[in-house]
């Protein structure tokens, strides 16, 4: 099973790349947002989702971890398959993606080509229950959190910004950026305070942190 592939890249069409590698040519397909980043003739690395089929073997290359690792989690979902995933992958790089599941933004996902009303529900009702774990997982040098505490905490924080007139999308983004910073001890106030920070420079918002924190309670 070929995992990594490093090489020059040879050419690249719309929906696949060829990567040389010591004279040996590899047909790659991968998604838009990774087959921008190559350039002919170009040096060029690719962590690689190998598939095998009873007529063929084929490689799916990826910029980054995150990517192929969502990749495969999408190609699991029933109707979603490998050219989906990539679409999916292409709108959506995996901090939007975890975003707008664990918003359960149907309409974000179905701005990917070929993804309809339905299949975007599917894709969301699979990872309802799971996103939370995935998006809020401390790294590996921070404490741990109690189970469910943080994701409990988050959540209503994420309730308080959209009740303050943010996207479900923008609200998800930043208190989970907060959550990891300010590790499993942060309080409700302190999430939301934090989040409205993050927020500000973008979409200043006139209000109290600590009162809605108040109210959240």
């Amino acid at each position: 099973m070929i995992a990594k592939l490093s090489g020059v890249v040879d050419s690249v069409s719309a929906e696949s790349a060829v990567i040389d590698v010591n004279g040996v040519g590899y047909l790659v397909f991968a998604s838009t947002r990774t087959l921008a980043a190559l350039d002919p003739g170009g040096p060029a690395s690719l962590l690689v989702e190998t598939q095998m089929r009873d007529d063929r073997i084929q490689l799916y290359g990826f910029a980054e971890a995150a990517e192929r690792d969502w990749f495969r989690r999408l190609a699991t979902v029933q109707g979603v398959g490998a050219k989906l995933a990539l679409a999916i992958l292409a709108v959506l790089p995996p901090d939007d993606l975890v975003a707008a599941l664990a918003a359960g933004d149907r309409d974000a996902i179905v701005r990917a080509p070929g993804v309809g009303a339905k299949l975007a529900g599917r894709i969301a009702g699979e990872f309802k229950d799971r996103i939370g774990a995935i998006a809020l997982a401390p790294t590996q040098d921070a404490a741990a959190p109690g189970p469910g505490r943080i994701d409990t905490v988050a959540r209503e924080a994420i309730s308080a910004l959209v009740n303050l007139g943010y996207s479900a999308t923008q609200s998800f983004g930043a208190i989970s950026g907060a959550a990891r910073r300010l590790g499993p001890d942060a309080t409700l106030e302190e999430l939301i305070r934090a989040g409205l920070a993050e927020l500000a420079p973008k979409e200043p918002r006139q209000g109290d942190a600590g009162s809605l924190a108040g109210e959240a309670r």
